[in-house]
């Protein structure tokens, strides 16, 4: 515990000052936007894509623009929602490590009460936008609260704090799927249980940044609990990631296309492995936003997939 009180020495700025949002957002407006890491898009991306995976894959052919549009608003605000989630959970943390010592809860700039009441204005949003969608996709996302709520104070019980983040980051795969179908189909499951696999893996490499500053205010992460061992652990965790995403292909019916594709897809996963330098934060930051790119080259395979298999 007397660890826990100690200023941590860290050079690395979690707030940077610099972005668009200190150059351009009203001033009273860019504590929060900055709570909710608007500045930072690759968490909406790694929660976006699964929705938009099981929406082409669920749709004949090519998928509903709005439905794509519709997603792309609710994984930003749900996104937000977390980080404030997060952020509420780790403040008595945030402050006694440099890196984070300037967000705006532990720096003051947003208080308590203001940051729960800045997530009930995010949770009414998200639910604004998921009451767009048919009602079993409405039920759907309503059940991932309780990951959303709890998965920041896993990494206090836990070495696999990666494992409720997949659970959590993936849980579009579901929601999408019954948008469009108004059901969840086995194919949904394969996908959502590949997207987990993935968060394992690319989060694990992530973690890896923190790992000296979670040792010392004494909380767990994969990174910890694997050391050297991470690449040869993601590589696992990716090669599933691979055949249960092949696997949701052949429930759902894609054409043949579909498969080389997403072969070619993963081989970006083989190379974060091959690169990643675990000391180097840097690197592991590189390769874990580069994980954006991998997702999008799978939605690209599922949509061309669909399409010369429905012969558009």
């Amino acid at each position: 515990m007397s660890q826990v009180n100690q200023p941590i020495q860290n050079t690395k700025n979690d707030m940077p000052s610099d972005g668009w949002i200190d150059r351009f957002a009203p001033l009273a407006s860019r504590p929060y936007l900055k709570l909710a890491r608007l500045d930072r898009p690759i968490g909406t991306w790694l929660l976006l894509l699964p929705c938009w995976w099981s929406t082409a894959m669920a749709s004949d052919g090519a998928p509903s623009l709005l439905m794509m549009v519709y997603f792309a608003i609710g994984a930003l605000i749900m996104r937000g929602a977390g980080c404030v989630v997060n952020d509420l959970a780790d403040r008595n943390f945030d402050g006694k490590v440099e890196r984070t010592a300037t967000r705006p809860i532990p720096s003051g700039q947003v208080r308590v009460w203001q940051a729960i009441a800045f997530l009930g204005l995010l949770l009414l949003i998200g639910l604004a936008i998921l009451v767009q969608f048919r009602i079993e996709a409405i039920i759907v996302g309503i059940c991932s609260l309780p990951l959303v709520i709890t998965y920041p104070f896993m990494k206090r019980i836990t070495y696999w704090p990666q494992a409720v983040l997949g659970l959590t980051f993936n849980w579009g795969a579901l929601v999408g799927w019954a948008a469009v179908t108004g059901t969840v189909a086995p194919a949904a499951v394969a996908m959502y249980v590949a997207g987990f696999f993935w968060t394992l893996g690319y989060d694990t490499i992530y973690a890896h940044q923190d790992k000296d500053d979670d040792i010392k205010i004494g909380v767990k992460s994969l990174a910890l609990r694997l050391g050297d061992a991470t690449p040869r652990w993601a590589m696992g965790f990716y090669t599933v990631t691979t055949l249960l995403l092949g696997v949701s292909g052949v429930l759902a019916g894609l054409h043949w296309i579909y498969f080389p594709l997403l072969a070619l897809a993963c081989l970006h996963l083989a190379w974060q492995v091959a690169t990643v330098k675990l000391d180097d934060s840097a690197n592991c930051l590189k390769r874990f936003k580069s994980n954006r790119d991998f997702g999008l080259m799978v939605l690209a395979a599922i949509i061309i997939a669909n399409l010369v298999g429905t012969g558009l």
